[in-house]
């Protein structure tokens, strides 16, 4: 095999979660470039310009299937996953990334009822959608890999106790997973983005922070995002195709003796 071949996905067939958002996107037009098969996943509307974006990839994959599922409803995760082995559509590689950023908040003010919604959608979620990929492919003898998306903010972000939480959650559980799924040859990592750009989970992250009373942040979205950059010795956010481009090796047989760590796509911020 060529290095080519184990950077390539051809052959290959990758859902995408969360494939509506701009790393979800990012992510999803670099596995087609490689070759893979899509099936993008999303309940926002944009799920299907990620598609259309895709399928304009000439000679490159096929043309992406959409699905739609709330990822906290394990019936549907289940249902879809049913359907589309019944359809011979069967993933074998796994972005799962579909994510809520939730509410910023000082600790003492955070609503609990965001909170618990933040970490049904970041964890429950991504629980779900990771154990019924792995059981179709143990039913079918078949190895696999998957990623998951953490976030630096697992190390304590201001203002995001439910998103910090959450992002070390996953950290947690990808290790777990791809212990006890590492003899069915499939393997499970995570990344760890800290601030990527440009794009909405950026600007929003910049706006809200300003607008939350807060000793850590000016209350200028200009200025908060210089205080944000400052913290990085590389001196700028990350691309969203820095993220994309990590994913993909994971995801590949260049990655083939990687399992159960996370990467940080932090440009050194820790």
């Amino acid at each position: 095999m060529t290095v080519r071949d184990r950077i390539g996905l051809s052959g290959r067939t990758a859902l995408v979660t969360g494939a509506a958002g701009d790393i979800g996107r990012a992510t999803a037009l670099r596995l087609a470039d490689c070759g893979a098969t899509l099936i993008l996943a999303d309940i926002a509307d944009g799920v299907e310009e990620t598609a259309s974006l895709c399928a304009r990839l000439e000679d490159r994959g096929k043309t992406p299937t959409v699905v739609r599922f709330d990822v906290v409803d394990e019936a549907q995760v289940s249902r879809t996953f049913s359907e589309l082995s019944a359809q011979g559509i069967v993933a074998d590689l796994l972005f799962n990334n579909a994510g809520y950023q939730g509410q910023f908040s000082p600790f003492a003010g955070y609503d609990s009822a965001d909170f618990r919604r933040v970490l049904d959608v970041n964890v429950t979620g991504v629980f779900h959608v990771l154990k019924h990929f792995a059981r179709l492919l143990i039913e079918r003898g078949q190895a696999g890999a998957a990623v998951n998306t953490a976030s630096l903010a697992q190390r304590g972000a201001p203002n995001m106790a439910a998103y910090s939480a959450s992002k070390a959650a996953v950290v947690a559980l990808t290790k777990t997973a791809a212990k006890d799924l590492a003899h069915h040859g499939i393997r499970v990592n995570s990344v760890s983005p800290a601030f990527i750009g440009p794009g909405e989970m950026w600007d929003r992250q910049v706006m809200l922070q300003a607008e939350t009373t807060s000793p850590f942040f000016a209350d200028d979205p200009a200025a908060v995002a210089k205080q944000m950059i400052s913290t990085v010795p590389l001196g700028r956010y990350g691309s969203l195709d820095e993220v994309a481009a990590t994913v993909q090796f994971l995801l590949s047989d260049e990655a083939s003796y990687l399992t159960a760590i996370d990467i940080e796509i932090a440009g050194g911020a820790n």
